[in-house]
């Protein structure tokens, strides 16, 4: 006979890093597993937690009731469960924020806010059901809330007038605004997302007019029906078929969603580098254990068809597999080549898709209907059964390290998933980071490489440009040099595609006063405001203030006002002007307005109806354009000044990245890099497409200077809206660490490099230690300090492993 367990052990998505016990109702006592969804009260709130714990032992303190159960079997598994305590660990994070993380099922749960009774208005209400009935609204409104808390909607429909009646009564404090949970329904989803199931028309069964004018129609076009489509050809279509799948008498099921395979390449037969690299990678698969390995590979060299014919081997193991990419905007082309190879084999996981579409995509992984996901960092979470191969396309991407809690870096998380899983990770880059080049020599990671592209394509000619003798030989302070403008064209003539690279968005990257030199400033954050040529106005990158562009100066009243620096807006309306023939498309942040925007504009580009592309980051890695022929760096210095000792890295990555997108085909690739400082060696490596000198530089300069992979690293910040709080909180931080003891060092606490940011004043102090237990404990303790101390539960952020200082 089973044990029933009476308590539960929850976690919950809260600051407060303990779980949670209640009582399970008797009716769960035999459902309820570790694992599984709950629906708990939390003070006045109703909150989805996980359960982490079954158990008969009797609390110290009374303990609430469990309310609901939203799984019949876990979401997260005991190895899942595993990773989300590592990740909480390690990350110095809440294990609820974690775990909701971990799931992406909200769209699964309604939230609602209503109307309930306060333990006055319980007793008054109850003092009412004694008495007579006398029609008072008051005394009706009462008597109806003592049985279920309700909408304010449903009670203005039950009780006209109702509004100004709980203003009074909530005022009395007999009543409160709770916040209620509950599973959504699956039919109540729009039509566009149903798809009608036909089985064949029930018999005996009592049907309305409209179901059978709806069996009639199905009858005779039989099969699956898209129901809004369904609404053309039937009047009410969508309301007969839910009350059908209500009554099980016929079935709903939800959409999939639409996959473009336009973006899929055709299968090419593996050459002699990547051959010995796939077989590598199946050995490690055939004997089931855990192996890390480095893809190195120049751009062009095919490391998507390795990992294609990876993921190949290990489903014919029975085993399932994930990839990760490091950006939304690389989702679709991925997926499209995924899904013309392994069709309804895939699911796709990434934020753009809205909280519905994401838990059917979770849900079919965690059935085994797919058995390979793809999809941004969270996606490393992906309940994939038997999970046999990850791999983490373009590793050293920044996008990888989540900017709020919990702060973990997704590359890293699957390298402890699939330890914990007996599975191969393959890190894949032409611009490995530091950190995972160096895990080769230390013997924790192999290295394959591809040193070639494919069918013996060359590398692009890759030119630098120096913008200070050019300033010299024109006198004109230019955005595009004389050799820039002729090449493009060039190409514009002979019918062949650019990129062009401004990683900067916006027209005007400040606008300044010439009377006094003030900069028009965020009034939340202490950084200028950026132009916006389009919407003419200024816009705060980092809160999203918008101001009108000032007639006067702020500050003295001057009409002297200026535009300073040069952004991707402003770098296409410079093509517009200089090039009236050619048609110019941009991507960037301010461009990519909904989730199929994206793949639009690169489509549009792709089949030619764009002769020039500029844009931001986002143009320059994962994209394979047979016509691009030229890349142009309009500035390779963005970047490159930061007060970040990663700075030189990612330029390097940058740039090696946005060259390799040109001459990709049959056709030759040249680059023109615009540069004022072309002896700098991460543009000097970039240029000659040699990542071991850049290695060696970089390897050399950490080493001397403590940096990772020499040390490890955690940035903690302060944060208030009080500047003299922030820096009592900093104070208390310097005096913990006063004495940090030997193998680590502090430095700071100082002001952040942003020293105001949405409104809060940041201060950080760096911690570099031999010893990562030692930086963990230590992490701990001042975590520990903030509770005791009842600080505000945003006030301290610790970021571990930071990949920027900013």
């Amino acid at each position: 006979m089973d044990v029933l367990f009476e308590f539960i052990d929850v976690s919950l998505p809260v600051p407060v890093d303990r779980p949670f016990t209640y009582r399970l109702p008797e009716t769960l006592r035999h459902r309820v597993r570790a694992g599984c969804r709950v629906i708990v009260p939390f003070g006045p709130r109703k909150l989805t937690g996980v359960v982490l714990r079954t158990h008969n032992e009797l609390p110290d303190v009374a303990v609430k009731e469990a309310l609901r159960l939203l799984d019949a079997e876990p979401v997260l598994d005991s190895g899942l469960l595993a990773l989300g305590r590592w990740v909480a660990d390690y990350y110095c994070s809440p294990l609820g924020e974690v775990l909701r993380t971990m799931t992406p099922l909200a769209g699964e749960v309604r939230r609602s806010r209503v109307w309930g009774l306060t333990g006055k208005g319980r007793d008054v209400a109850r003092q009412l059901l004694i008495g007579e009935a006398g029609g008072d609204p008051a005394v009706d409104l009462l008597r109806a809330l003592e049985q279920r808390a309700l909408a304010e909607a449903t009670l203005e429909h039950k009780f006209p007038g109702a509004k100004k009646l709980i203003r009074s009564l909530e005022r009395k404090g007999l009543l409160e605004l709770e916040q209620s949970l509950a599973e959504r329904d699956p039919l109540r989803a729009p039509a566009a997302r149903l798809r009608v199931e036909f089985r064949g028309r029930p018999a005996g069964v009592k049907l309305t007019k409209g179901e059978r004018e709806l069996f009639s129609y199905l009858e005779l076009h039989p099969g699956s029906h898209n129901l809004e489509d369904l609404g053309v050809a039937v009047k009410n279509a969508s309301q007969s078929a839910r009350a059908l799948a209500r009554r099980k008498l016929l079935e709903l099921m939800p959409e999939a969603l639409a996959q473009d395979t336009a973006w899929a390449r055709p299968r090419h037969e593996l050459n002699e580098a990547q051959r010995a690299a796939f077989n590598e990678i199946r050995l490690a698969l055939e004997a089931r254990r855990y192996q890390t390995f480095l893809l190195h590979g120049v751009t062009g060299s095919g490391k998507t068809e390795v990992y294609l014919s990876a993921i190949e081997a290990v489903l014919e193991m029975g085993r399932g597999a994930l990839l990760l990419v490091p950006e939304i905007a690389l989702t679709p082309a991925m997926a499209g080549q995924f899904h013309a190879r392994f069709g309804d084999r895939v699911a796709i996981l990434h934020s753009a898709f809205n909280d519905s579409e994401r838990a059917g995509q979770w849900r079919r992984l965690q059935c085994g209907q797919a058995m390979v996901g793809v999809g941004t960092r969270s996606a490393v979470f992906a309940p994939v059964r038997d999970l046999g191969l990850i791999i983490v396309d373009e590793e050293h991407d920044g996008s990888y390290k989540q900017e709020e809690t919990p702060r973990y870096n997704g590359r890293d998380v699957a390298i402890v998933r699939a330890r914990g899983a007996g599975a191969v990770v393959v890190l894949g880059s032409a611009t490995p980071s530091l950190e995972s080049r160096y895990n080769v020599e230390r013997g924790k990671s192999r290295l394959l490489e591809l040193p070639a592209r494919i069918a013996e394509r060359p590398m692009p000619a890759v030119e630098i440009i120096d913008m200070r003798e050019e300033f010299l030989e024109t006198r004109r302070n230019a955005l595009f040099s004389r050799k820039l403008v002729e090449a493009v064209s060039g190409k514009v003539a002979g019918g062949e595609q650019t990129i062009l690279l401004m990683n900067r968005r916006g027209f005007s990257s400040s606008v300044a006063c010439r009377g006094c030199g003030e900069r028009v400033q965020c009034v939340n954050c202490a950084v200028s405001l950026t132009f916006h040529r389009r919407d003419n106005r200024l816009l705060c990158h980092y809160c999203n203030y918008a101001a009108r562009v000032p007639e006067t100066c702020p500050q003295c009243g001057s009409d002297h006002i200026y535009f300073l620096g040069s952004g991707s807006e402003k770098v296409e309306e410079e093509l517009h002007r200089g090039f009236a023939k050619a048609r110019v498309a941009r991507l960037d942040r301010d461009t990519v307005s909904g989730k199929n925007r994206y793949a639009e504009i690169l489509g549009g580009f792709r089949e030619g109806n764009y002769d020039i592309l500029v844009g931001t980051q986002m143009i320059a890695k994962g994209h394979d354009i047979p016509n691009v022929t030229l890349v142009g760096v309009v500035s390779a210095d963005i970047g490159l000044g930061l007060p970040d000792f990663r700075a030189a890295e990612r330029t390097f990555q940058l740039l090696t990245q946005v060259a390799g997108r040109a001459g990709r085909h049959h056709l030759p690739g040249t680059v023109l890099i615009q540069t004022i400082n072309p002896d700098h060696y991460a543009v000097r490596c970039a240029s000659e497409q040699d990542y071991a000198k850049f290695y060696e530089k970089e390897l050399q300069f950490r080493r001397l200077m403590r940096y990772p992979p020499f040390c490890a690293m955690a940035n903690v910040l302060v944060r208030a809206e009080k500047q003299e709080e922030a820096l009592r909180m900093s104070g208390e931080i310097a005096h913990l660490l006063a004495d940090p003891g030997e193998g680590m060092k502090v430095m700071g606490p100082a002001e952040a490099p942003v020293p105001r940011m949405k409104n809060e004043f940041r201060y950080q102090t760096l911690l570099k230690a031999i010893s990562r237990s030692k930086l963990n404990a230590t992490l701990k303790r001042l975590r520990q300090h903030a509770l005791d101390s009842k600080w505000p539960a945003t006030s301290l952020v610790i970021d571990v492993d930071p990949l920027s200082l900013l």
